[in-house]
């Protein structure tokens, strides 16, 4: 049991664990979490923000960790923007064939290769609708393909230095603590070995485990998703003026069915069933094209306007049935279908709603859309396309054709080649090193130069959550390493648990960083314990009386903190699959949870091979 020797570390005990709540409950977004932490470590005076202090809060706001992240962010939206992602994904498309294990093989290959160089998360983006399209032509089940899509990401990051913001976030701490060595390739051999492990895990073990889920996209069918939607209006005097729903000939229809009723332009919202039309009601019908223009052949209604059905005013509209899912900025998460006005603001209908393993046909409207739900939607064809070009909602039925700048491409990818290139060789062959982050700089405006990017493009693909959740941690982390709770912490790990043995210590820090990770944001679990690492490396190396290098340790934790594989929500591209592949929570346990077992017992003992503890 802890004993605090400062109010300020049992403040800042008492903090960390409000925070941790926070994030998992999600009562408000993660990154005002975090700066609302850094504002208590001031308001408290634990941290100050006087130039002259070495603990100044406002320091954080100039770490290169969060600038790099942002600028990858652009580096990978320039990519993205120019077309060279989405060539990537067609490529795979031709290259998967008509083999269900090759498919597999070469989705996870390009993945990981791309994850390894650029933002993961457009990566699953695009290949998302890919595999789906191809599972629904091939007849093949998506849940086989979503989960190891998001696993060779999560692995493909691990390859370098860049692949993925908590390698970034890892060794930014370290090298601001004085640790040096870390290059671009500096941790591709345990990278390639999580990539080759991830790969025979699941073309053996991990395939038998995944689910055999129905997802809403096997409600598409590409030949016969094409509907008509039919509106018509109630004429004055008309036999059905003063009718309830079901005492009239609409509800015998057959090959059209009525969606809905509007009155004065408001969809009434009462059941179907007890609806009384009124003179000008507009009445909404959804059905094949035979439905729809023939309908005057189904129980005597004319959409042309019979008179004895008292319709008029007619329009017809060619509908299209997609999935969509909602995307992590999005700003619908939180409100509701009714809140948002989905219907009357989009022009589209929403069929059903997938969460948490559970497809919603009915009573959804008043669910809050979170991050992940996936929606069936239903509409015409142009505003369908409006909706999708939102930014809120993803779309899963098809990629997503923009406009790309492809002659532009060659520039974006000698941008990424010369960043990867020059921090590889930095140090080297008599060129100077020179740190990631002024790298990332440069890469950033040049794409931004030569408008492979646009700035207001480069804006919006900057996750700029994940960039003031860096901050808020990394101010945390200031205050815990400043008040001497750190040191306490790594007291109790040494002396309290009687952990003197190197290796188990860095087994132990893995597994503590791969649990947390799959709960919280996997960029606050590289905060708060990188600093954490490297003061257990000082204390082993005090109680053993023999240096002990803290490189192995912040390694542990890299690799830890982006070892999530048995929840949904500890990890972006396991979320964005989780609605699309119809998941369970459990099934990502079941299928993920012995992976993360293979890997922590690999690199518990290949971290100490390729990084000596007496390596000082």
């Amino acid at each position: 049991m802890l004993i605090f020797e400062t109010w300020q570390q049992g403040f800042l005990a008492a903090l960390v664990v409000l925070v941790f709540i926070c994030f998992v409950k999600e009562w408000i977004s993660a990154e005002l979490v975090a700066l609302s932490a850094l504002l208590a470590c001031v308001m408290t005076g634990i941290l100050s923000v006087d130039v002259e202090d070495p603990y100044n809060a406002l320091k954080v706001f100039s770490h290169p960790a969060p600038i790099t992240v942002a600028c990858m962010f652009v580096l990978s939206a320039a990519l993205e923007r120019t077309g060279v992602i989405e060539a990537l994904g067609n490529w795979f498309e031709k290259l998967a064939g008509s083999s269900p294990v090759k498919m597999l093989v070469v989705m996870m290959s390009l993945v990981a290769f791309l994850s390894g160089f650029v933002n993961n998360t457009p990566v699953v983006v695009v290949f998302m609708p890919i595999v789906l399209g191809i599972c629904r032509r091939r007849e093949y089940t998506a849940s086989k393909y979503l989960i190891p899509l998001s696993y060779a990401a999560i692995v493909g990051g691990t390859m370098t230095i860049i692949g993925t913001s908590t390698n970034l976030i890892a060794t930014g701490i370290a090298e601001k603590k004085g640790l040096e060595g870390f290059t671009m390739f500096s941790i591709t051999p345990l990278g390639l070995v999580f990539v080759a492990t991830a790969f025979i895990y699941m073309l053996t073990i991990g395939k038998k485990l995944l689910p055999t889920r129905v997802t809403l996209a096997t409600l598409l069918d590409n030949e016969n998703s094409r509907e008509f939607i039919t509106h018509a209006y109630v004429r004055k005097e008309s036999d059905l003026d003063g009718k309830a729903f079901p005492e009239t000939d609409l509800a015998k229809m057959k090959k059209a069915r009525v969606l809905e009723v509007l009155r004065d332009g408001r969809r009434l919202r009462r059941p179907l069933n007890e609806i009384i039309f009124q003179a000008g009601d507009e009445i909404v019908f959804k059905g094949v094209l035979e439905g729809v223009m023939d309908v005057s052949q189904t129980e005597g209604i004319d959409v042309r306007g019979k008179e004895s059905a008292g319709l008029e005013g007619i329009r017809t509209e060619s509908a299209l049935l997609m999935e969509g899912i909602i995307g992590p900025e999005s700003t619908m998460t939180g409100k509701s279908l009714k809140e948002l006005n989905f219907r009357q603001r989009f022009g589209v209908l929403i069929l059903a709603v997938h969460r948490r393993g559970r497809n919603l046909r009915e009573r959804f409207e008043d669910e809050k859309l979170a991050f992940g739900d996936t929606l069936l939607v239903q509409g015409p064809t142009e505003k369908m396309r409006t909706l999708f070009r939102q930014r809120d909602f993803i779309n899963l039925s098809e990629p997503n054709h923009t406009t790309f700048r492809r002659s532009k491409a060659p520039i974006a990818i000698c941008a990424l080649l010369l960043f990867m290139i020059v921090g590889a060789i930095g140090g080297n062959f008599g060129i100077p090193r020179i740190p990631i982050v002024q790298l990332a700089i440069t890469g950033a405006l040049l794409v931004l130069v030569t408008r492979c990017v646009q700035p207001q493009e480069a804006y919006r693909a900057i996750e700029w959550k994940v960039v003031f959740l860096i901050f808020g941690m990394l101010g945390l982390g200031m205050a815990i390493e400043r008040s001497g709770l750190a040191q306490l912490i790594a007291n109790g790990m040494t002396n309290g648990l009687g952990i003197e043995n190197p290796y188990l210590m860095l087994a132990l820090m893995y597994l503590l960083s791969a649990v947390m990770t799959e709960i919280i944001s996997n960029n606050a679990v590289a905060v708060l314990l990188t600093p954490l690492a490297i003061v257990v490396a000082n204390t082993l190396s005090l109680t053993i009386g023999e240096p002990v290098s803290p490189i192995p340790f912040v390694i542990a934790v890299m690799f830890g903190s982006s070892a999530s594989f048995s929840t949904p929500i500890g990890y972006q591209t396991n979320t964005f699959v989780y609605g699309a592949g119809g998941y369970k929570f459990g099934d990502f346990f079941r299928a993920g949870f012995p992976l993360a077992v293979i890997l922590w017992l690999m690199a518990s003992c290949l971290i100490p091979l390729l990084w000596p503890f007496d390596a000082v």
